[in-house]
């Protein structure tokens, strides 16, 4: 039987993604009731300014002041996508106070505090969704936290920010520099005016965090995941992959430990076999790759970001929260049972690309080779090109651990023979 008193919502911003999601609750108002079993219904804007024309938003649900909105006694639901810190820690605090459930999409709050925010969810009974937090509109937190519930995942690897795709996408695909084509994604709007916190790897890692938590059912907080940003990454480095057979992306990579009494989380640039599902995700796409022990390799691949993709994902997780409060439930919390600690990344293993200019002369690749072997490193191929007294070296290493790669990078910059190392990236993906 259909109920007929609505039940309120209160949006929390109202920019890209809150303007679109007041857009589809009004446009398919009819559709949500029906999905739902009782009218929805958008009871107050909350925004910091107030002036500006929200186009098909009646103004006077418009508001300056959220808290007063989250205290008037009548909202089921607040949808939080202001981003940042504060105010929307605060709020969604205050929202659960007064016995509110709360949909966000705030991957960077949910990555520093989430496991004060489920807590503060489960002591009051109340809901906390975030589908919208990781890719966009691709249906992976739910999957992976109910779907996958029965299921043991031992890795996730993925592209999870569109704008550094779509960076690396061109200068794989027309030769570009990396300044080049971050310029060209910020004249089509993928990347912002400042675009640190995505070249950078911030975003990713935040991303990180909360799926690393999911599927691997411990805490894994932000600065728990290694971080290294792509600036670096040259046509050069393009060159040296297409001559592997490879390509370049910024990954989000989780695992859990053989012996799974650890697990690891990182973000950073990295070459992957043209083979692999993830080589072939273009322009500013996300796909996220998950190995499970039963259910084996799952790929899920859309659109990471954007305002109607966002808000897909806000609106998926909208019903569901509606659908709990009439059956007077909740759904999945936190699952942090297994406590497994983070490994730094010195504990990872994996393996090395690395590019070195060296002098051109008799001996060289042999003092090389001793100092990978002093360090127990084992090399996988070399190739060596050399012209009028300078030459390049490039090394593939076997999988070894990230400390002793690194300790030989650094043994190798001593060498009186090698000029600088010109690139180092990691292999992943085989």
């Amino acid at each position: 039987m259909m109920r007929t008193r609505p039940l309120k919502v209160a949006l929390l911003g109202c920019g890209v993604v809150g303007s679109e999601v007041a857009r589809i609750m009004t446009t398919h108002a009819e559709d949500l009731t029906a999905r739902i079993g009782a009218p929805v219904e958008l009871a107050g804007v909350a925004v910091r300014r107030p002036a500006k024309v929200r186009e098909g938003i009646d103004p006077a649900l418009i508001t300056t002041d959220a808290t007063a909105l989250l205290k008037r006694g009548d909202i089921d639901i607040a949808i939080e996508v202001i981003g940042g810190i504060e105010p929307a820690r605060g709020l969604i605090t205050t929202a659960f106070r007064h016995g509110i459930s709360v949909v966000s999409a705030n991957k960077a709050l949910l990555a520093q505090d989430g496991a004060a925010l489920h807590a503060a969810a489960e002591e009051a009974g109340l809901d906390l969704y975030y589908e919208a937090a990781v890719a966009g509109a691709i249906p992976l937190v739910r999957p992976m936290r109910e779907s996958l519930a029965g299921d043991k995942i031992n890795r996730v690897m993925g592209i999870v920010n569109g704008t550094t795709n779509f960076i690396l996408d061109k200068m794989d695909s027309t030769g570009a520099g990396y300044q080049e084509a971050l310029d060209e994604a910020t004249a089509l709007g993928y990347a912002e005016a400042d675009p640190t916190a995505d070249v950078e790897g911030y975003d990713a890692a935040a991303k990180a965090a909360i799926l690393a938590g999911i599927a691997f059912h411990t805490r894994v907080h932000l600065d728990d995941v290694y971080r290294e940003g792509m600036t670096e990454v040259s046509a050069a480095d393009f060159a040296s992959a297409k001559r592997m057979g490879c390509t370049i992306k910024l990954l989000a990579i989780l695992e859990r430990a053989a012996d799974g009494r650890s697990v690891t989380a990182r973000v950073h640039p990295a070459m992957i076999p043209l083979s692999h599902p993830l080589a072939s995700v273009r322009e500013a796409y996300n796909a996220v790759f998950v190995e499970a022990e039963a259910a084996g390799r799952l790929m899920f691949y859309g659109p990471g970001a954007g305002g109607s993709p966002t808000a897909s994902a806000v609106l998926g997780d909208l019903v569901a929260v509606c659908r709990n409060k009439l059956a007077e439930a909740t759904g999945p919390g936190e699952s942090a049972y297994t406590q497994l600690p983070v490994s730094p990344m010195g504990d990872v293993v994996t393996r090395y690309h690395i590019s070195l200019d060296v002098a051109d002369k008799p001996g060289v690749l042999a003092q090389v080779a001793t100092t990978f072997a002093e360090h127990g490193v084992s090399i996988d191929t070399v190739r060596q090109q050399g012209k009028d007294g300078e030459a390049s070296l490039v090394v593939v290493t076997h999988r070894a651990p990230d400390a002793a790669l690194s300790g030989t990078v650094e043994a190798l910059r001593k060498l009186d023979t090698v000029r600088g190392v010109a690139s180092i990236m990691r292999v992943e993906g085989e």
